[in-house]
């Protein structure tokens, strides 16, 4: 089974391109508009990671990954937001996250990404 790719994004068309690029590339995409939504449907396990957006409906991003982590949960985390600062990029990295990208995101570096922590996550 290809890995999943989640994306939680609350912005309809970036779910949708990030989507379709990842699906051309042979993963399987889920993608939610919310943390809710997210946390409603992922089930832990399996060979995945999280695209994720910073600025979410509620909430920011990393607000959400730090309950996440809290919980214990090992999911490999690539951080899009619109606009980044000195201060979110370090708590990004306080939490773990394994690549941060300001949108429009390129292709490449992402694809990168994601096999990095695909790879750094599996067995």
């Amino acid at each position: 089974m290809p890995p999943v790719i989640h994306i939680l994004d609350d912005d309809d068309a970036v779910r949708d391109s990030l989507s379709l690029l990842l699906e051309s590339h042979g993963f399987n995409v889920k993608s939610y508009p919310s943390a809710d939504a997210f946390a409603r449907n992922y089930i832990p396990g399996g060979h995945a990671c999280l695209i994720l957006d910073h600025h979410l409906p509620g909430m920011t991003g990393l607000d959400y990954l730090a309950s996440v982590v809290k919980s214990g949960a090992n999911l490999p985390v690539i951080l899009i937001t619109g606009g980044a600062d000195p201060v979110i990029r370090k708590r990004a990295q306080d939490l773990g996250v394994v690549a941060f990208f300001e949108k429009p995101v390129n292709e490449v570096p992402l694809l990168a990404a994601i096999g990095d922590a695909l790879g750094a996550h599996s067995g």
